[in-house]
């Protein structure tokens, strides 16, 4: 009888195993509740750019995969190491942080709370426990350059950045030489709003920027500045000319004056990172993001495409597959700086380097 009973529980046991596995024999991670903390930067989930596609992503996979999802709106830099440090005590499973501005803090919080996984946007972290998610914004620069410099009828464009960074110098470099490509006697003023991270939420100081470059003759801006793009928006609709956007689509914001937009897919590296988080395989390290994976391209849609004529986006379209296949060479300003510390933006050509970008699917 005692074997009897002794054979029932060894049966229940071994029923209990298997049905924690999946078919594969695995251990079944899918069905597990993870929870997920956003720290967005002072921009917020509003800013209809760089935070905005954050927040999306995060937003759509926390649908699709029923995940616990926090965000977290960041007033000043210096709420971001705190806000980190809440999640991590609290026991969220992945931390993602957005902008490079955050890349202290993490550096700070992650060794200290080793279990949790980290993931940074525009910024490359070396510790195990991180995943820095880099994109190839000179590649998708070039092409809206290229697009400026065959559009243009003032041979004058123009670009205005938020904070005067590195990063952000790296899109006005591949948008310099894509205008370059399709007209080498386009002009191109640059201007920056500031120094400080309040540079990515001064509309005001954006429009100021943009009418001055239009009064030295400019028909087309790009816009690298966060919520400081609204004001280069509409400095464009008042003086009736076209502006580019730029990391998410912003061609709805006044339709038939953005000529395009510069996307930057940080909506599909969230998504992907909590997906792979939810199915057990979030690995730390650098995960690149280039025009190959439409990890960065040029928006086409209803707002504009009258603005892009079909003879324009088959151009448009040859010019990005010589980038992929690495026929056209787009200078990567981080590399050039090495290059040519003193003047980066007249480094030789022949001395720059491009990236290699890595893989983004849904």
């Amino acid at each position: 009888m005692k074997m009897k009973i002794l054979g029932f529980f060894i049966i229940i046991a071994i029923f209990t195993v298997a049905s924690g596995c999946t078919k594969g024999g695995s251990p079944a991670k899918s069905s597990r509740r993870v929870r997920v903390g956003l720290v967005l930067d002072k921009g917020g989930k509003d800013d209809k750019s760089f935070n905005a596609a954050a927040y999306k992503g995060a937003s759509e996979a926390s649908k699709d995969f029923g995940i616990d999802l926090k965000t977290i709106e960041s007033p000043d830099d210096n709420a971001y190491e705190p806000a980190m440090r809440q999640l991590s005590e609290r026991g969220y499973n992945l931390v993602i942080v957005v902008g490079f501005s955050q890349a202290d803090p993490i550096k700070k919080i992650a060794p200290l709370f080793p279990k949790t996984h980290f993931a940074i946007i525009d910024a490359d972290v070396d510790i195990l426990n991180v995943a820095s998610l880099i994109f190839s914004e000179h590649e998708g620069s070039f092409l809206v350059g290229y697009i400026a410099g065959l559009k243009t009828e003032t041979k004058t464009v123009g670009f205005i950045g938020g904070m005067d960074v590195d990063l952000i110098k790296r899109f006005e470099l591949g948008y310099r030489e894509g205008v370059a490509y399709a007209n080498s006697k386009v002009k191109v003023i640059a201007n920056y709003a500031g120094v400080t991270s309040e540079a990515w939420m001064n509309p005001t100081k954006g429009k100021e920027l943009a009418l001055a470059q239009i009064g030295q003759g400019a028909d087309i801006i790009f816009a690298v500045a966060g919520a400081t793009n609204q004001g280069v928006f509409d400095a464009v609709e008042d003086k009736k000319k076209l502006a580019i956007g730029v990391d998410s689509n912003e061609n709805w914001v006044k339709p038939g004056f953005i000529l395009t937009s510069m996307m930057k897919r940080v909506d599909l590296a969230v998504y992907n990172t909590i997906k792979a988080e939810k199915e057990g395989r979030f690995v730390g390290g650098d995960k690149f993001f280039g025009l190959a994976d439409k990890g960065v391209d040029y928006a086409l849609d209803k707002y504009n495409e009258n603005l892009l004529s079909p003879d324009l986006l088959k151009k448009v379209e040859a010019v990005k597959a010589d980038i992929i296949k690495g026929k056209i060479q787009v200078s990567d300003y981080y590399l050039t700086r090495k290059l040519c510390p003193s003047s980066p933006f007249k480094c030789d050509k022949s001395r720059r380097t491009t990236e290699k970008s890595g893989q983004i699917t849904q």
